[in-house]
């Protein structure tokens, strides 16, 4: 009896340490939270390295101010900054360029997976098309085989019409113990 008392205080205890870290560790995770600041408007950066940055900024160098990227568009209007004078994301690549850029490799991207798969295409008709020399070996070697089956099958005809000829069991009358038939 002494035993089992023993052993419901032991469990007693660790549940309630246990419950005890729990709440613990809820209540200094909670501490730990810290709201973040509100995000700086992109009017306040006032120089290109630290608005591009940002990727809802935009900088525009012919009137040097940084504005907010007009997600509605895909491309910002003339209204908000021509083309060749907007920057987004680095203030060296202008944004006409960015999107050449852009585009040309997005081209080279599709060109290459078309030719890819022309070629891959091209070359299993070309496999198909000729054996490999797994299949020649394989075709020579049943080629080999019947011509052996077929020497086999010869020579066994002939020794059977020897056998025939011996006894006088061949029908034809080019031997000499053919059968004399009545005429």
């Amino acid at each position: 009896m002494y035993s089992f008392t023993t052993e419901r205080r032991t469990l007693a205890t660790w549940v309630f340490f246990g419950a005890f870290l729990l709440s613990v560790s809820f209540v200094s995770q909670g501490e730990c939270q810290i709201t973040p600041l509100p995000p700086t408007p992109c009017s306040a950066h006032r120089i290109c390295d630290n608005c591009v940055p940002h990727a809802k900024c935009l900088w525009c160098f012919t009137t040097n101010n940084c504005t907010e990227y007009p997600v509605s568009w895909l491309l910002p209007p003339a209204s908000v900054c021509q083309l060749s004078q907007a920057r987004w994301g680095v203030c060296w690549l202008n944004f006409e360029a960015l999107i050449i850029t852009l585009a040309v490799i997005g081209g080279v991207i599709l060109l290459s997976i078309g030719v890819c798969c022309c070629c891959c295409c091209c070359c299993r008709k070309k496999r198909r098309s000729r054996p490999d020399r797994d299949d020649e070996r394989v075709i020579a070697r049943r080629e080999e085989i019947k011509q052996r089956t077929e020497e086999r099958t010869v020579e066994r005809k002939e020794r059977h019409d020897q056998i025939r000829k011996k006894y006088g069991l061949m029908s034809d009358s080019d031997h000499p113990y053919s059968k004399f038939e009545n005429e």
